[in-house]
């Protein structure tokens, strides 16, 4: 089993005559995803890949009705027209690559993606693998072979390098992943680390789950609130990226867009609220393995 991605999963790219969307579509075909068409304003009738582009969400429907899963490589002024086309159209699961996305913009398409049942994995998201299963994005890139295999561990990143780092490492380890999730490093995040959380904890092959964290913002706290209340409830190790915030002005942006020093809200106070309720803390990322070891 997996999360967000099954053998059955069916996928549209918007925007996909772009470069990106060309380099994208590629990657999902050559990991053996299901990729049935692509959507680009005025373009349609072209192929890429061998797949047909169409000028409508609606237009690829009526040719394949199957779609259910959405990944978007368009520019950021398209971005809040794309997601909302994919959202009225009633594909559930939405993979947002775009970065830069206007905060505002990115609010309204969360509200109506809420309001109507799907699920957004992103802003600035490069993807998300089921190993065997399929890819969504380019996540892995070229190495993507190298970098995962099968097993029983899941990967939640706010980082696209450490989506990768991280589970190269569980794979050295004898190991393998069951879902690897690069949400995205926007301020405001789609599927949040809490969602995924409960999506793992209903997935049989899912054994634990590792989550790379940073200090801005207050999702690891939504952690903590998921499992006082029993929704999640396997092991976690978490690192928080970002110990050395402290020291610098509030409000100061040191990375994602997402990463913006708060008091109350830095690696320290994340990692006492997640000690509490029985989280693993580790010290340094390359430590979240060995503390997951015992339970892959």
């Amino acid at each position: 089993m997996s999360i967000l991605i099954t053998a059955a999963t069916k996928v549209l790219v918007q925007g996909m005559t772009g470069k990106e969307g060309q380099k994208a579509t590629r990657a999902m075909l050559d990991y053996g995803t299901d990729v049935i068409c692509g959507v680009t304003p005025n373009k349609g009738g072209q192929e890429v890949e061998g797949r047909p582009v169409f000028n409508s969400i609606a237009e690829a429907q009526q040719n394949f009705p199957g779609i259910n899963t959405t990944a978007i490589y368009v520019p950021p002024f398209a971005a809040k027209a794309a997601i909302l086309e994919a959202v009225e159209s009633g594909i559930k699961t939405i993979n947002v690559i775009v970065e830069r996305i206007p905060i505002q913009d990115t609010a309204y398409c969360l509200a109506a993606a809420k309001e109507r049942g799907a699920r957004i994995v992103g802003p600035s998201s490069l993807g998300y693998i089921s190993p065997g299963v399929g890819r969504i994005g380019v996540v892995g890139g070229p190495l993507v072979g190298e970098i995962f295999a099968p097993g029983s561990i899941g990967v939640i990143s706010r980082s696209g390098g450490m989506t990768n780092e991280v589970s190269w490492q569980i794979r050295q380890a004898g190991l393998g992943q069951s879902t690897a999730v690069h949400v995205g490093g926007d301020l405001l995040m789609g599927m949040t680390y809490a969602d995924l959380l409960r999506l793992f904890e209903k997935d049989e092959q899912t054994k634990a789950v590792v989550i790379f964290g940073e200090h801005g913002g207050s999702y690891e706290f939504e952690i903590v609130d998921a499992i006082k209340n029993k929704e999640y409830t396997k092991p976690l190790a978490i690192y928080i990226g970002g110990k050395f915030a402290n020291v610098l002005p509030e409000g100061m942006n040191i990375g994602h867009a997402g990463a913006i020093v708060e008091r109350g809200k830095g690696a320290a106070e994340k990692e006492a609220a997640l000690a509490t309720v029985g989280v693993m803390v580790a010290e340094r990322y390359e430590d979240l393995v060995s503390l997951i070891m015992a339970y892959g």
